[in-house]
């Protein structure tokens, strides 16, 4: 645990420092020793807040500290902070602050002030988790690519398998679904893409498949890994809390850290009344 404490806080440090530079999300997780397909997710289930909006408050916060009892420019606070200019400066103030930033300057203005985060111990509650660790050769998923935007994932996501469902997408993919087919069921993956790396990355409706690819659908190689594979119970919904739970709790105490592979939501029959999260892992002090 303590580890992972310190890691995270390195992230921070990493993000503090360069509030008013250019500041990459590749960086902060590498800093946090993470894929950077899974720092966003994990920062945003951890806090309760996404990255970037974290990013924007503080430095919002230090702009205001900034312009109070001081003569400085607004335009030169503005370009200090990562705006490219002075009216998307004030916009952004603004909405956070409910007042221009010319308005900030007066004796009295009510501001809001976000502090730097700081990841600490805490004993959590005493729900089970159940999984079991597998180790796969490498396969072939077949479906298709969805690029989704990061800080609507949760919203794209599902909207993408209604899409997929309503134009009859699983059963094409049933059809050329291998028997043997490591990971059973419907494959929900959060390819790496741009994940971290820019505003979106990308996820894959699919299923494990050596048949030639139909149209309209590609290919993603899926490289050998050791995989811990948690029981999702009840409906689709209930992912958004294991997802939780591995990166607050199991990931935390666990000797086993994420790998760059992407992470794979398992769908399974509906009559199984449950469904399957596989997360990469390799073991604790394996990264190279």
């Amino acid at each position: 645990m303590s580890d992972w404490v310190h890691r995270m806080n390195a992230a921070l440090d990493y993000i503090e420092s360069h509030l008013m530079e250019d500041l990459s999300y590749v960086e902060a997780a590498r800093a946090a020793c993470c894929p950077v397909q899974h720092f966003q997710r994990m920062f945003a289930f951890v806090t309760d807040i996404p990255l970037s909006e974290y990013i924007r408050r503080r430095r919002l916060t230090l702009a205001a500290f900034a312009l109070q009892g001081s003569s400085v420019k607004v335009v030169d606070v503005a370009l200090q902070y990562g705006y490219e200019s002075p009216e998307a400066f004030a916009r952004a103030f603004q909405q956070l602050h409910g007042m221009t930033p010319t308005a900030a300057r007066r004796i009295g203005a009510a501001l809001k002030a976000y502090p730097r985060l700081t990841f600490q111990f805490a004993l959590k509650g005493a729900a089970e988790m159940n999984y079991r660790m597998e180790q796969k050769e490498d396969f072939r998923v077949v479906g298709r690519r969805l690029q989704v935007q990061t800080e609507r994932a949760f919203e794209e996501v599902p909207a993408g398998w209604a899409n997929a469902a309503e134009e009859g997408l699983f059963g094409r993919l049933w059809e050329i679904r291998r028997e043997d087919t490591p990971l059973p069921g419907i494959l929900g993956v959060l390819s790496d893409g741009e994940w971290g790396q820019g505003d979106r990355f990308e996820y894959t409706y699919g299923i494990g498949s050596d048949a030639p690819v139909p149209e309209g659908l590609s290919k993603l190689h899926i490289p050998a890994a050791l995989w811990a594979v948690f029981d999702v119970p009840g409906q689709p919904e209930a992912f958004q809390e294991i997802w939780r739970s591995m990166y607050t709790e199991w990931l935390p105490s666990a000797p086993y850290e994420l790998a760059n592979v992407p992470a794979i939501e398992c769908y399974l029959p509906p009559d199984e009344n449950r469904n399957e999260l596989w997360i990469p892992v390799e073991h604790a002090g394996q990264k190279s």
